[in-house]
């Protein structure tokens, strides 16, 4: 007969320690976004709610705005970077292939070895990466966790694509988990629809372009590509099913929440899924995408940094979190918020 193993037998319960956010200084109007697209200001605001978005500057790529944020989430938290046990990046467009970006970014922020791994799991990955932490937290796999949700798509869209230049942004938002004395992150309610993976999708790899570039030297490069219809009646009927799952597994409902933070996909989508769950009407619901744009994995944490930041939600609040994308994968929690970010 093998060994017994032995495993954390007390009760142990995660919640948000901190949180902290990269927006790259570079703000992109509609009106800079059109000089290369068939669209205007006005059209842009009226279907999406998107007034402007910030690209990265050159040196801005996934691992510098990883450290950034993660940086400024380590000193909110007051947590020594010697505590953290593991670190997950949430990202489509860290643009290689290995190293994965989580080990670099947690030797250049100083932690002291810990479990690395990147996580693709598109506009959905930072509450995937927050289960992840979640749950590690309450096995006892590790005490603290760094998740950072951050994107570069000013890199990944073509300039002249309706469907998807006008949309993305780029930045970073991460938080540090850990141990609490009551429960502060709920049970997620994940999944996918695998059968609609084209819908928001990169349009050819790597070993086509190249084959694709032996025969006119002139080809195009892979680009991210989306099918706006089929995404936008996906999410704005069947994620309010999963918002209030996750809010049944919580254990409250509806009117129990203080704040909603949706993907920052559009703000339609964002005003149907708050009709749905008959949300009162004082209840803030963030719109981090009227200035940030779609941020994919970094949507959630920064929407969560703007709301604490400027002071419409606070330390103590309760909030569903409600990720949604390509995948086509969505996932959800509810969680109690951090206090507001000084840096």
């Amino acid at each position: 007969m093998g060994a017994q193993i032995t495993v954390p037998s007390e009760t142990r319960h995660s919640g948000i320690l901190g949180i902290g956010a990269f927006r790259p200084e570079r703000v992109v109007t509609n009106e800079e976004i059109c000089r290369t697209i068939d669209s205007s200001d006005e059209w842009i605001r009226t279907r999406t709610g998107i007034e402007s978005r910030r690209f990265a500057a050159e040196n801005e790529n996934v691992v510098y705005m990883s450290i950034e944020a993660g940086r400024r989430a380590l000193e909110n938290s007051g947590v020594d970077p010697s505590e953290i046990g593991c670190i997950i990046v949430a990202t489509s467009t860290h643009l290689l292939l290995s190293p994965p970006a989580a080990p670099i970014v947690a030797d250049a922020l100083g932690l002291d070895g810990p479990g690395a791994f990147d996580l693709g799991a598109g506009c959905a990955g930072f509450c995937y990466g927050l289960a992840t932490a979640s749950d590690m937290v309450r096995s006892g796999t590790a005490n603290k966790v760094l998740v950072i949700g951050v994107e570069q798509l000013s890199v990944t869209t073509r300039p002249d694509d309706r469907g998807t230049r006008m949309i993305f942004g780029d930045g970073a938002g991460a938080m540090v988990i850990g141990l609490t004395d009551e429960p502060a992150i709920g049970p997620v309610v994940w999944g996918s629809d695998g059968s609609q993976w084209e819908a928001i999708r990169q349009d050819k790899d790597w070993l086509q372009y190249f084959a694709d570039l032996k025969e006119d030297p002139t080809a195009d490069r892979p680009w991210i590509a989306m099918t706006g219809i089929a995404v936008f009646r996906w999410a704005a009927f069947e994620m309010a099913k999963v918002a209030r799952e996750a809010l049944d597994k919580a254990g409250i409902t509806a009117g129990d929440l203080d704040v909603f933070v949706p993907h920052q996909a559009n703000s339609r989508i964002t005003d149907l899924l708050a009709k749905s769950l008959e949300l009162a009407e004082d209840i803030p619901v963030a719109n981090d995408i009227a200035e940030a744009g779609n941020t994919s994995a970094a949507s959630i944490p920064l929407a969560v940094e703007e709301l604490l930041r400027t002071g419409k939600a606070k330390k103590g609040d309760t909030a569903l979190l409600l990720g949604f994308g390509a995948g086509l994968s969505f996932a959800g929690q509810v969680v109690t918020l951090p206090d507001a970010p000084a840096t």
